[in-house]
């Protein structure tokens, strides 16, 4: 059985700028995340995944890298970095990096020197086509609205832009690059962090033909929806490039490579990513998007993702990050979504495979509504009304219910969300039943058993269409998973399972409400987690 620890780990996301203000100008910062580092061990977790804290204008909130060596002032100082990483490594918390090689930012020297002629060193360092001004070359379009071209007059070409027109797309099909590449990726390595996760990964590569995107949805009301990504995503030189990744992370001890895979072409691309010569992870978007919430859409997916990774790469879950609506929030309202979000963290923190939290996912917190005025991302305001942006997912972390949540003692960047009088941190540490308790009972549990953490998974059969049941099995264990996503109870024998002796591990109730002998009653919306014979 491989033990690797990003295997059995949690990681847990941090959005830099909203996590905790350190200097008190209202942002997020380095020294802030040090300063919480006790909270996130207790927590349990294994490893942080700091969204990008390199040198940037910020026209996508640090996805636009014009130094991938250097600390953002916004962040801290590189001095600042490094207690980070001692203070997290003596905790022992491992501390991985979000690296954007896609693009860069339009105010790095490479692109700069690029812009200013044809035959500058960096002329061919990024994607540029002849064209005539006004007429992009093909129908590209850019994941904020409009075109993915701009034109350059210096040059008389267009560059491609995949996202905002500050952020160049790299030419990876120049050997330059990818050596600049991975020279910026062992400077880390050397530095001591524990891996990457690598953005937007299987967008390295465009179609060298700059054959247009077909349209398949022509009904969309966003452009960029309408069309089959197909010339922009996937290319099959793309693997070649996470091979050279890998083969240079090999050198270093114990380290781990994550691939953000946004993929139209299904859950064997994830596999593609994560041979064993390519990735060891590779972000699972579709399990955060499954609708309706019930046994068997979480069943089928879970089977589908077996049967592609089965014993030749590890899979990963994630139900909500920076780019994506509080998961939550997506439940509906009231006490029926808080069980059904207990109900989802169950099944995300004992499925085979690396489980990813996203800040402010243990206590609760909900996407929070944005004024248009306070509207910052890009998304948001391009395509605003039909796409409102990201910021409500990007609130600052709800540490108290003072004065900007604990955050700052300043007005932070984004609005506190409106829930801050019950969802915080400081209000769940005191009371045993919250959120926050049921995800470190989770994780304890979690990191107690090999089962959970590396065992195969066997789905059991069932009548009841309301439940989700499956063994993990490790090499001395085997623990029981039991969750209902239905609105009425439900009865059991777990003889019918094969069980014989059973105890109760923990689960949305304090104690084993129901049970008796080899009998047991699931209460609507529950999840219990049993050690079985």
């Amino acid at each position: 059985m491989d033990k690797s620890w990003w295997k059995g780990a949690v990681i847990y996301q941090i959005y830099p700028r909203s996590f905790k203000d350190g200097n008190q100008d209202g942002i997020g910062d380095l020294d802030g995340i040090t300063e919480e580092l006790d909270y996130i061990r207790d927590l349990g977790v294994d490893a942080i995944w700091l969204s990008p804290i390199f040198r940037s204008p910020m026209k996508d909130f640090g996805y636009d890298i014009s130094d991938y060596r250097e600390i953002d002032p916004l962040f801290g100082t590189m001095a600042d970095f490094d207690r980070l990483l001692e203070a997290a490594h003596e905790r022992g918390i491992k501390v991985i990096l979000d690296q954007v090689y896609n693009h860069t930012s339009d105010q790095h020297p490479w692109f700069k020197e690029s812009c200013s002629s044809k035959d500058n060193p960096k002329a061919d360092w990024y994607v540029w086509v002849d064209g005539e001004k006004g007429t992009p070359p093909n129908n590209w379009l850019s994941y904020f609205g409009g075109e993915a071209w701009e034109w350059v007059e210096t040059r008389k070409q267009y560059y491609l832009h995949l996202f905002v027109k500050e952020q160049p797309d790299l030419n990876w099909r120049h050997h330059e690059v990818r050596k600049q590449v991975m020279q910026s990726i062992k400077f880390w390595l050397d530095k001591g962090v524990d891996g990457f996760r690598f953005d937007v990964v299987n967008l390295f590569y465009k179609d060298d033909r700059l054959r247009d995107n077909p349209v398949k949805y022509p009904e969309e009301p966003i452009a960029f929806n309408r069309h089959y990504h197909l010339y922009t995503r996937d290319r099959p030189e793309t693997e070649g490039a996470v091979e050279e990744i890998r083969e240079l992370m090999d050198f270093y001890d114990d380290r781990v490579s994550i691939g953000e895979v946004a993929t139209e072409l299904g859950q064997a691309q994830y596999f593609a990513y994560t041979r064993p010569n390519r990735l060891n992870l590779a972000f699972n978007f579709d399990f955060k998007e499954l609708r309706p919430f019930a046994a068997k859409t979480y069943t089928e997916h879970v089977k589908l993702n077996e049967s592609v990774f089965r014993d030749f790469a590890w899979p990963s879950y994630v139900l909500g990050n920076h780019d994506s609506k509080r998961f939550l929030s997506k439940l509906g309202e009231g006490e029926d979504a808080l069980r059904k979000a207990k109900v989802l963290a169950a099944l995300l923190l004992t499925l085979r495979g690396t489980p990813f939290i996203y800040y402010g996912e243990e206590i609760g917190m909900r996407e929070a509504e944005i004024p248009y005025e306070k509207i910052v991302d890009p998304q948001g305001k391009n395509l605003w009304p039909k796409n409102v942006g990201r910021d409500g997912c990007r609130t600052p972390m709800q540490w108290n219910s003072g004065l900007y949540a604990g955050f700052s003692r300043t007005e932070p960047w984004l609005p506190i969300g409106g829930d801050v009088q019950e969802v915080n941190v400081e209000r769940q540490k005191a009371d045993p039943a919250s959120m926050l308790q049921y995800y470190k009972q989770l994780i304890r549990i979690r990191k107690a058993s090999d089962a959970l953490r590396f065992g195969r998974l066997e789905f059991l059969e069932t009548k009841e269409e309301a439940l989700m049941a499956f063994f993990r099995i490790g090499e001395s264990e085997r623990n029981l998973v039991l969750l209902n996503f239905g609105d009425r109870a439900i009865g059991l024998n777990l003889e019918d399972f094969g069980v014989k002796t059973w105890r109760y591990l923990g689960g949305t109730t304090s104690h084993p409400v129901g049970f008796s002998g080899l009998s047991l009653s699931l209460e609507p919306y529950e999840a219990a987690i049993l050690e079985t014979n």
